[in-house]
Parts: C-alpha cells; structure tokens; sequence
C-alpha cells in the first residue's frame, strides 16, 4: 500500500546504531531489559542468517515455525490449509504452558461471549484476551513476515515475571504468512538481485518487480479484498479459523510506499464505516498511543487517523470491526528490497523488520492491559445487535436464483463461511410479485449474532460523510450476484416461515430430463455453469448450436435464446456415450437438460437457420500489461471455474505470428504496439479473430480505430473554490471509488444469452464512460436512467453515466471487437455478470454485422 509521508525520518539510521549499515545481530531488534531462554531456537538458528539478511523464503519461515514449536511449551502449531501452489498455512497458538493444557475450553468460553444470550454466564475477570497477528498479505510487502520470526521468538523465550502474566492473560494466534505463494515470488525475486555490496539505487532491478509482482496470490488476487466474499483459499481457511477463534484485536502487517514513515489505526474518522461502533474506534485510538510509545522508544516517525480508511469490511484490518473485534492497520515504508534510497535517507529492510516487530508487541501488551476492556465491548457488541435487530425495519432477507440454482448456491456458501445462520423456506412464500418456494429459495432472519454482518453484506448505501475512499464504496452481495431477492419486514415474516436451517451445503444437481434420446438434447444457457458444460462437449468434439430465437419443446416447454442444440447424429460419440456424458454433465454442472425426440419444435424447428453453429474457443490473455488484477480473474474464472485452457500471452508476442492459434484474445488494459504490431493485430481480427476488452482497454481500443466509440464528456464542477492544498482530494473525487450501478440489457443480444432479467447490477470503478450508440442492437447493455444502487458517485459523473453503453460490439473486417465497459468479473464473487464474460468468449463473434456497428 502506498500513502503520502508527512514528515521525516531524520535521524532514525543515526539512532539505530551502526550495526543497521554493518552485519546487525539479534540485539538490534530485541528489548535490551529481557533475558531469553537459551533452550530456544533463535531465527538465525535455524533458517541460516539473521532476520533482515535475506528476505525470508515460505518454506524457511514455516520451517522455523516448525522448530520453535518443538522446543517451547508455550508454543502450538497447526496446518489451517493450503493455498493454489500448495503451499502451507500455518498457525501458532502461543500461551502460557498452563493454558496449552485446557486450549479448547479457552478457545469455546471465548466464542460464548459472542452468543448474547449465553455470554453472561461467563466471568471476563478470568479469560485471557485472544489477539491474532497476521502478516504480509500482499507478499512484496514482506517486512511483516520477516518479523513475524522475532514475534515468534519473543513470545516463546522471553522470561520475567511479568512476561509470565502477560501469557497468562492472552492467547496470541500468530499467522507469520497470510500470502505464501505471494511471499515466496516476491523473496526470490529480491534475493535474487540482491548484490554483495548491496545498492541503494531505486533504479536497479532488485526494486523493480516483473508483472504481476508479489503482492498478490497465484492467481493475481489481492487477499486483503478477500476477508468478506471469501472466494481464494487463502481466505477461506483464514477465515474459518477466525471464526473458530473470535479474537478480540487483529493486526494487519502491511507497507507502503518507501517514501512516507509508518501509519496504525485509527483511519480517516469520517471514512469509518456507519456500521462499526464508535467505542469500536475509541478503542483502537486508545491501542494506538501503546503503539506510539513503542515507536518513540526507537525514534521512528509515524502518522495516524489520515490517508487509509475502515470503511471496506473486506480488508484484514476493518473485517473485524463488524465481528466485535478490534482491526490494527500498520503501514511501513518499505524497501521493497534490501536497502532502498528515499527521501528519508536509505532505507535499510532490518529497520523496517523493526518497526513491525516492535508495533506487534506494542499490540500484545495493550491487549492485556486492556483486556477486560476488550472482553466487555466484545460481549456488549453482541448483545446490542440483538437489540438493534428488533429495532430494524427489515426482519429477514430473502433470495433465490430462478433459472440458475448454482449462483445462488455460491452465494449461500459465502454466508455459511461467515457463520450466518440461514434456512429453507417452510412453505412457499409471496412477496413483490415474486414466489419463494422451498426448493429455490434461502431465508436469513436478522435477528441472530452476525446481524451487523448481513448488514454489511446486504445494505445499499448511497449517502455517506465523506467523498473519498480507499477502497470501493458498494458491494451489495445479492446484486453482486444478481439473484432475486427481497426485504421481509414484520408484515412479511415469522418465525414459522423457517424451515430447516442449512448446515451441509450440497451443489444442486441437475438431470436429464426424458432419459436417453436418439435425435437431440437441449440446455439452456441459464445456469451459471453451461458455458463448462458447452466446452466440455467442445472439447470432446461434439458438435454444438445455439439458439438465437426462442422456441417451444414438448408439453409446451419454452425454451430462451442461448439454448445449446446437442443433435445425436453424426456426432464423434455413440448415442450411449454421449449420453453418458450428458448425465455427467447434468450432475456435475447442475443443469436441467432435455431429451428431444423431433426437430419438430414450436417457433423455430431444431434445423433452422436460427441455431448458429459453435466454434470451440480458443482463448488467449493478454498478460504483462494492463490490470494484473483484472487479468488474474478472467484466468481464476477460466481455469478453476469453467475449467477451460487459457495461454496466458505475454504481450510482445501479440505483435507476432503466435497469435493465429487463438480466435479470442482478451485484454484488461492499452497494449504498447509498435505499428506493425498494431496492424498485425487489425489483420488477425479482421480475419475472424475476437477481441475482448475490459474497462481501461475499451478507449485504448477506440483510439486506436479497432472499434468506434465516443467517450462521454463528463462537466464536473469547476476548481474556483478548491484551495491548493486540496487539489489532491478534488481530484481524486472525480473518481468512481466502485460500487453497484444498473444497468438494462437488450435480451435478444447475443451478448445477453443466458440472463432472463433485463436489469442486470455491474460493479463500476473507474471513469469510462461509452456514448450509446443510435442503432438499438448495437447497445448490448446500457445504464439505466437512475443507475445508483449502492455506492459513492460524484453528481457529474451520475448524469454522465445515463444511458451510456456498458456493453458494446463492433465489427472490423470479419472480426469481432467486444468492449465490456465495467469488470465483469470482480474479485471473483460479482457472479452476476460472469455470463457477459464466457458470452463474449463464446458468442461475440456470431453477433450479427449489421449490430456490430
């Protein structure tokens, strides 16, 4: 992360001592007033060099984990899971000895203050606080991590009477890597470039990552977006074991740009999000000067309450603000290196080791001198949302997803990860002109103890203190996942309206309906899975159609545009094999496929011109430019979703003859193209080629004449009022933060196939903005005219945003030019807007010429 520095470190090398320009020992980091047990391994004991030598390798730093647990009793160490690479996440649970031996009793009083109606039968006097420290979850800002060694060692050899109550009284839950696979990039990257006499130069190699970079996970993913739609492994064991625990304070280990100093919580007062208490912030303000006091001791400058916010609930550090903890925010400088020169003088890594070692302890004993403290606002934390509860106007929520049981089984896994308490429908319920039934539909009733959490999930919210934000602004989960849902006020709920409570979650399986056919089967492009089941027929070479009218089947079944036309004859499979695969695919994709016996259908029969042969996608993603984040999602989404190949195309090669193996190539940003480059680009889609463009690459594409379009001139207001020093808020004020906008698709689009709502809510971010276009077909998707469902948004940029394009396409040659204006694909759960995706993939290129103008 990066902020703007408000002052200088001075002298903070000079009070450091030589040994931070020389060979540092242990002693540089370490309290001078504590005697250590000598019968415990010291960092440098075990993986080789001194903390801050070399930036520490995952499985180096597992491995001294590993180590110290065997030696101390005041040390556990768990496997929580795995990340994509398979790599190890682990924690430790340090505590008094005495602790260790009833941990389980320790850990289940805890959680029972988050119960309201148990939590009083427990005496906080007695129980020990419980902090959890995580660090590096972006793994280039690995300064957290690398001290989580010396937290580590602290904790388990530090000896002294006061030491020993301070264990007693807490239970510290240490993750010393939230980002394995990130860490791991971004250490070899920098020991990898690191030179004997190490060079402070910010222009060499070692501070200049290659694209995506550390800071994310294998799949490009930034894990501190990811604490509340839990989609990345990562995440889900995390979070799994938070909830386990229900700490009362949890530190967020971070760094940010090398030129500024260190920040901790609280954020931006008025950027705090409605939903966190104000104690809550009293609270971290009051755990800030303990870090304030530690970071005087070593002369280290730092700021608080501007730049970084707690308002996102899915950041590490805010995520526990609606969980009746406490989050921590640290940002140091970083070296991003081993030594990196800044406008503070050089930047030494061991410093920045230090900071981070020095506010972890500065946590831990606030925690406990605090304790009671901690223990009482988490126990009235819950028992006011009981009362607040009663006091909403909304009882329930309720959701379901008509035509595609999947979306909104996805959306149940995410409250089922957060422990929100939901259930079936005991009967069949009416409401806004809308069934509920039993079978489709899930119910969350508000009042229950994660209350504030399904607020947080499921609000829209459109006023807020403040213009700015660190992050997005809106993020209603059942418009994120385009589900139909209502509100249920006193009128329209009771108790009895629950069913049975949902515990094991079980995918929806489809089937074939009519059994084994001998002419065709049909499935239409509803369900959120069709497109892997399409590839997958693809794949096997079965010869697919769709449909782009509706017609009648039997019993008088209507079926949509988009229905995929399996026919039995002449197919590379037997009539029992395909089949066979039929039935997988139904279970395993949860579709209702239909066995058809004639071709003779209502509207349009099986042979007519209006099913469109299938071309099977082969799919190439421009890589090394553009959003790593935004290209990391299409790929997460191809490859772990969909379970379809794609190259990932570093972007020299699209200027060569490589790409003439692919007929869909999709960019998340501009290309830098030479001139011949670009033209071998217009000549592989002008032969038939698709290109996809997401967000920032839609006007790279129109500058550069491969579609047409006009951007809309947006009349923000003028600067006579804004004083110099507040040009840098003005600015950033024009900008969409991202939040939850509507938007109106034309269902007969080809684009469209698969959705049976013509309103669709997109996750905006950003200030592209299409002019629509005067011909109907060729607006796929535009805003409506009261876009603003939840979210920030200047006034300018609100009337700009009405009735422009969100989704266009455009012909060149005999090509295809699809520009989806807003990510479709965000942070993996907008799984609403997927479909726009795998539509351009499979068909943006059958769009009729005369609509793609």
């Amino acid at each position: 992360m990066r902020t703007k520095s408000i002052g200088l470190l001075c002298a903070f090398f000079l009070c450091a001592g030589i040994q931070v320009f020389g060979q540092i020992t242990l002693d540089y980091y370490l309290p001078q007033n504590v005697s250590f047990n000598p019968a415990i391994p010291t960092p440098e004991s075990v993986i080789g060099h001194q903390v801050g030598e070399w930036h520490i390798t995952h499985d180096k730093l597992v491995l001294y984990m590993r180590e110290l647990a065997k030696a101390s009793d005041r040390v556990t160490i768990e496997l929580i899971g795995t990340t994509h690479e398979d790599r190890p996440q682990v924690l430790l649970t340090i505590t008094h000895p005495t602790n260790q031996i009833g941990i389980d009793k320790i850990r289940s009083d805890h959680v029972w203050l988050t119960y309201p109606n148990e939590a009083d039968k427990f005496d906080i006097k007695k129980m020990p606080v419980v902090d959890y420290m995580g660090f590096s979850i972006h793994g280039n800002e690995p300064s957290g991590s690398n001290a989580s060694m010396l937290v580590a060692y602290y904790l388990a050899a530090a000896q002294g009477p006061e030491i020993e109550a301070m264990l007693r009284n807490s239970v510290v839950l240490l993750d010393p890597s939230f980002n394995p696979d990130g860490l791991n990039r971004f250490s070899t990257w920098a020991n990898m470039h690191k030179s004997k006499n190490v060079n402070p130069d910010p222009m060499d190699r070692e501070y200049s990552e290659v694209w995506p970079g550390g800071r994310t996970n294998h799949y490009w993913f930034d894990l501190n977006r990811d604490w509340l739609p839990v989609q990345q492994p990562e995440s889900k064991n995390r979070v799994a074991k938070y909830h386990e625990w229900k700490p009362n304070v949890l530190t967020d280990h971070h760094e940010m740009g090398t030129n500024s100093t260190f920040f901790f919580q609280p954020g931006v007062p008025q950027r705090t999000h409605p939903l966190t208490p104000e104690l809550n912030q009293e609270l971290t303000k009051k755990i800030g000067t303990y870090h304030a006091q530690a970071l005087d001791s070593i002369g280290s400058l730092y700021f608080t309450e501007e730049g970084y916010d707690d308002f996102y609930y899915g950041k590490g550090s805010t995520f526990p603000d609606i969980n009746g903890g406490i989050g921590i925010l640290f940002e140091q400088a970083s070296s991003r290196g081993h030594a990196q020169e800044s406008v503070n003088g050089i930047l030494r890594f061991p410093f920045t080791i230090k900071n981070q070692f020095n506010t972890a302890l500065s946590t831990w004993k606030a925690s406990v001198e605090m304790r009671e403290e901690l223990l009482d606002y988490q126990r009235d934390f819950y028992k006011r949302v009981l009362r607040d509860a009663d006091n909403d106007n909304v009882k329930a929520y309720i959701f379901k997803a008509e035509k595609d049981p999947a979306r909104a089984f996805h959306l149940a896994e995410i409250l089922n990860a957060q422990e929100i308490d939901f259930y079936r429908p005991s009967r069949e319920i009416r409401l806004n002109d809308q069934e509920f039934t039993q079978d489709n539909s899930y119910i969350i009733p508000l009042k229950q103890r994660n209350y504030k959490l399904i607020k947080a999930m499921f609000e829209k919210r459109t006023e807020f203190q403040d213009s700015l934000f660190y992050d997005i602004s809106g993020w209603t989960y059942p418009m994120a996942f385009n589900v139909e849902y209502a509100e249920m006020s006193s009128r329209d709920y009771s108790r009895n309206q629950l069913g049975g409570k949902v515990d094991n979650m079980e995918f929806p399986k489809g089937q074939v309906l009519g059994g084994q056919s001998a002419y065709a089967y049909v499935f239409e492009w509803h369900g959120y899975y069709a497109p892997r089941a399409a590839n997958k027929l693809l794949e096997k070479g079965v010869r697919l159609k769709v449909a782009t009218s509706k017609f009648m089947g039997p019993e008088e079944t209507e079926f949509d545009r988009g229905t995929i036309l399996v026919s039995v004859a002449n197919q590379s499979l037997s009539e029992s094999e395909l089949y066979y695969e039929m039935q997988q695919i139904a279970e395993t994709d949860g579709l209702q496929i239909h066995a058809l016996s004639s071709g003779l259908t209502g509207g349009v029969s099986l042979g007519s011109n209006s099913f469109v042969a299938l071309e099977k996608p082969e799919v190439a993603l421009v890589v090394e430019s553009g959003s790593s984040y935004d290209a990391g999602e299409v790929w997460h989404l191809l490859d772990t979703r969909m379970q379809m190949l794609v190259t990932k195309l570093p972007e020299d090669r699209v200027a060569s003859s490589a790409i003439e193996r692919y007929n869909t190539l999709i960019i998340t940003g501009g290309l830098n193209l030479s001139e011949t480059g670009m033209e071998n680009l217009k000549r592989w889609i002008g032969n038939g080629g698709t290109l996809v463009g997401i967000g920032s690459a839609v006007p790279w594409m129109s500058r550069n004449k491969l579609t047409s379009l006009k951007a809309v001139e947006v009349e923000y207001p003028g600067t006579e009022e804004i004083t110099y020093d507040q040009i840098g808020n003005y600015s950033r004020s024009l900008y969409i933060p991202g939040g939850v906008f509507m938007s109106k698709l034309e269902l007969s689009h080809p684009m469209a196939f698969g959705f049976y709502k013509d309103e669709l809510p997109v996750f905006k971010r950003g200030t592209v903005l299409i002019e629509p276009s005067e011909s109907k077909f060729a607006n796929a998707g535009v805003y409506t005219e009261e876009p603003l469902v939840s979210g920030w948004i200047s006034d300018a940029n609100l009337e700009a945003m009405k009735g422009a394009s969100t989704i266009r396409v455009g012909s060149l040659g005999r090509g295809r030019v699809v520009s989806l204006v807003d990510n479709p694909n965000f942070r993996a759960f907008w799984y609403g807007t997927n479909k726009l995706m795998m539509n351009a993939i499979f068909f943006g290129r059958i769009v009729d010429g005369y609509a793609a103008r």
